[in-house]
Formats: structure tokens, sequence, C-alpha cells
């Protein structure tokens, strides 16, 4: 147990690359150069899968690209609703990011959702954007009295939710992302040869893949919510 707590320390530990002295000596963690890696390599593909696309006779490339894209705007389309198309875009960047950070570690890098930062910054985004999306749609007048339904006795718990919404989308994919790393390792001290095998694919990647989809779910769901009209 010794072991899998030095273990669990070391993953929670977030290494400084290296430091910018014109800027104070700010730190620029391993979690924020992955997600540059990230960024790169996916601005990179995107260039490579817009190259020569063509309105007539298009290529397998441009057919998949374009069914890919399709379903998922069907798919967020469900759940955002007719108002709050404008937003799917966002989602599917960020169901993409987290997909690809949560993933990476096949690749030797540790995964940048390992840090509470990263998971606490994606958190933030998503709920600031939610509440933008209910005063765009509502005014701020509108906004405001949203929080006194369905009666005024609940105000304060609807004002609540604006600090337990983003903690909750924060610890729930850091938490998963980290539980299942504790998981893996107690397989390993338990058979440590060939059955880590399968449950090493799930976690690293079927599991990372949920817990991006869920995060994005539950965005999507925060979304239609602040600009649906309540009845």
């Amino acid at each position: 147990m010794k072991e899998l707590a030095e273990k669990l320390l070391e993953e929670l530990n977030c290494e400084t690359v290296f430091t910018i002295p014109a800027f104070g000596g700010v730190r620029v963690l391993e979690s924020v150069v992955v997600t540059w890696i990230i960024m790169a390599a996916l601005v990179l593909v995107s260039v490579c899968l817009v190259r020569n696309l063509k309105v007539e006779s298009p290529g397998r490339t441009q057919l998949a690209l374009e069914a890919g894209i399709s379903f998922l705007y069907d798919f967020f389309d469900g759940l955002v609703g007719k108002k709050g198309r404008r937003y799917i875009p966002y989602l599917c960047t960020v169901l993409i990011y987290i997909g690809m950070a949560n993933v990476i570690g096949l690749f030797g890098f540790k995964p940048p959702t390992k840090d509470l930062n990263v998971t606490g910054a994606l958190a933030l985004m998503s709920i600031v954007l939610v509440e933008y999306a209910g005063i765009h749609e509502k005014k701020v007048g509108g906004w405001l009295k949203s929080f006194a339904k369905p009666v005024a006795i609940v105000t304060p718990i609807n004002i609540l939710e604006l600090f337990i919404r983003p903690l909750s989308l924060c610890m729930r994919l850091f938490g998963n992302v980290l539980g299942g790393f504790v998981i893996m390792e107690l397989i390993k001290l338990i058979v440590p040869v060939i059955v880590p095998l399968p449950f090493s694919f799930y976690f690293d990647i079927f599991d990372g893949l949920i817990q991006a989809y869920v995060f994005v779910f539950l965005t999507a769901l925060f979304i239609n919510e602040a600009v649906e009209d309540e009845e």
C-alpha cells in the first residue's frame, strides 16, 4: 500500500517543465505542455482533413469526416435544442480535447485531466458558457428572475447551483480519471502479468472516452436548461 500511495502522489504531482523569467518566473506545468501537444496534433490533423474539399464527387475521407461531424451535430442538437445550437462547436471541441487528453497516456504522456487545475478550468469555462447562454437568451432581467423559479423560496438553492455545478463537473472528471489509475495499480499489485491488459485497455481508452462524453453531455443539458423558457 505504501508503494501505491507513492505512485498516487507521483501522479498527482504536476512537474514544472520550464519557467518564463520575462513574466516573473511563471511556471509552465507538464499538463500545460501536454495540452499544447494535443492542440498542435488536432490542428495538424484538422488541416490535413480539410484540404482539397470538394462539392462534387467527394473522396472517402471527406465523406467520413462529414458523417462524423453530422453525427456530432445531430447528437448535440437533440440535447441543447434549437436555441442552443450556436454552442455545439464548443461542445464538439471540448469532447475531442477531453477524449484525447484521457487517452494520451497510451503514448507515454501524463493525461492533463489528472491535473485538478485542468479539470477545474474546463468546468469553469463550461459553466461560464452556460450562464452566458442564459443571459443571451433571456437577457439580464429574465436570467435573474430564473433564480426564483419555480417558486421564490428556492432562490438560495438556485444561486448555490452556480458554485455546485462547476465543482461537480470538475470533481466528476478528475475523480473518475484518478479512480481508474488507482484501480489499475491495485490490479497490477494482485495480478501483475496478463490480467491487467484488458483492464488497462478499458481504463485508458473506453473509460476515458466515456468521461469525455459525460462531461459534454451534462454541459449540454445545462445549456438547454439555461436557454429554454420554463412553463
